[in-house]
């Protein structure tokens, strides 16, 4: 293989391994043979399961979203409810998640590397779209920037890490309308619900 082959390959035998056993009981050795690679090639290339996990978090965190910039603010929640759902979705993802939550309260890095890339992309995302709502006139100038992110991003998160219950069109147009009167918005006619994103 080539060397971003390998490189690829090991990501993606990790993110395999850590829904397989969780954190605790993941290894370099099976990492490495579920990618069909040497232990050396990856210690070449990162120093211990907990460097090869803290870059994966910080790299899924960092993952391709759309552009939010439908115009309204409800049009900005609905596509960026169904990106985010869409993501959380990923069997991998779903068990991945909550076992990950539950060793940062154990493992500080884990725990600092989690707090650092969510935060971060979270402001990024919550924030500008925060930020146009205001300057459209849908939100009120005063509004926090922190808060709103929260209030934002925070049902999602709990209902499928934490609640573990399913993502229903119906309970994401209800979240579109429930964080939009939370946060002030002015009413608007609705908007017609993000098309689902494939893959």
């Amino acid at each position: 293989m080539l060397r971003d082959e390998i490189t690829t390959a090991i990501r993606r035998a990790l993110m395999q391994e850590l829904a397989a056993v969780g954190y605790g009981r993941l290894s370099i050795e099976a990492v490495a043979r579920r990618a069909g690679v040497s232990k050396t090639a990856i210690y070449r290339r990162w120093s211990s399961k907990l460097d090869l996990v803290v870059e994966i978090v910080a790299a899924a965190a960092h993952g391709k979203l759309p552009v939010l910039d439908t115009g309204t603010l409800r049009g900005d929640l609905a596509l960026l409810f169904q990106a985010v759902a869409h993501a959380l979705r990923h069997p991998l993802a779903s068990q991945i998640i909550p076992d990950l939550l539950a060793e940062a309260a154990r493992t500080p890095a884990i725990d600092e590397t989690l707090r650092q890339v969510l935060h971060a992309r979270q402001q990024e995302i919550g924030g500008r779209l925060v930020s146009r709502a205001v300057q459209r006139g849908e939100l009120p100038a005063d509004t926090d920037p922190d808060t709103a992110v929260d209030l934002i991003v925070g049902p999602l998160y709990w209902r499928l890490a934490i609640a573990r219950l399913p993502l229903t069109d119906s309970y994401l147009d209800g979240l579109v309308e429930s964080v939009a009167a939370g946060l002030g918005a002015t009413s608007s006619v609705p908007v017609p619900r993000a098309a689902p994103i494939s893959g």
